[in-house]
């Protein structure tokens, strides 16, 4: 605290900080006051890609999808302080400053990836990562008939009977029967004298 250069340079990145939440305000503030409001159906729906949307939005969703996404993430967003601490670990100037910073740096990523793995292992364990295709099975419902019976009616051969031309034969009997009528009858106008 003893160099006011270094509280001069603190001073500069605030007054950035300054400027950037002012202009973003003044943005926010003016487009808010500038814009047109001509609130109509069409403005108010949900866009959806170009698309129309049809039904209710409640529709099933498979909350595996939700759960893997933010394990993903959780594990994704880790590598941000993987890389940037490897990166320093590596550098032989700060271990050879001090010895103990090393050993530091070690230990402190061992707890974190510590803490990692042993929350991969819980969402694994409880079965949040494992995708768990549905067991089909066939229903059953308790009656008083025996299944040979059932057996007996499915094994049977049934003589079938050829009723399409005999609905043809009515079709032809009905357009026979019924008068034919014109589906277009022009009406013109007299040409008048005048």
């Amino acid at each position: 605290m003893d160099d006011p250069g270094q509280i001069s340079e603190y001073g500069k990145i605030l007054m950035m900080a300054i400027i950037g939440f002012i202009l973003v305000s003044a943005t926010i503030f003016l487009a808010r006051v500038l814009s047109p409001k001509n609130p109509n159906p069409i403005k108010l729906s949900t866009y959806e890609c170009g698309e129309d949307t049809t039904g209710t939005s409640w529709v099933q969703f498979n909350p595996r999808f939700y759960v893997i996404a933010l394990v993903f993430l959780l594990f994704d967003v880790e590598l941000i302080f993987i890389f940037p601490w490897a990166t320093v670990f590596g550098q032989a100037e700060l271990n050879a400053a001090d010895a103990r910073w090393g050993w530091f740096t070690l230990i402190e990523m061992a707890i974190f990836l510590g803490v990692l793995i042993v929350g991969l292992i819980y969402v694994w364990k409880s079965g949040d990562i494992s995708w768990i295709k549905p067991t089909h099975k066939k229903p059953t419902v308790a009656v008083g008939i025996p299944a040979s019976a059932y057996d007996a009616l499915n094994q049977k051969a049934y003589a079938l009977r050829d009723y399409k031309e005999q609905e043809i034969k009515e079709e032809l009997a009905e357009k026979a029967a019924s008068p034919v009528k014109i589906g277009f009858k022009p009406k013109f106008k007299k040409p008048s004298t005048e």
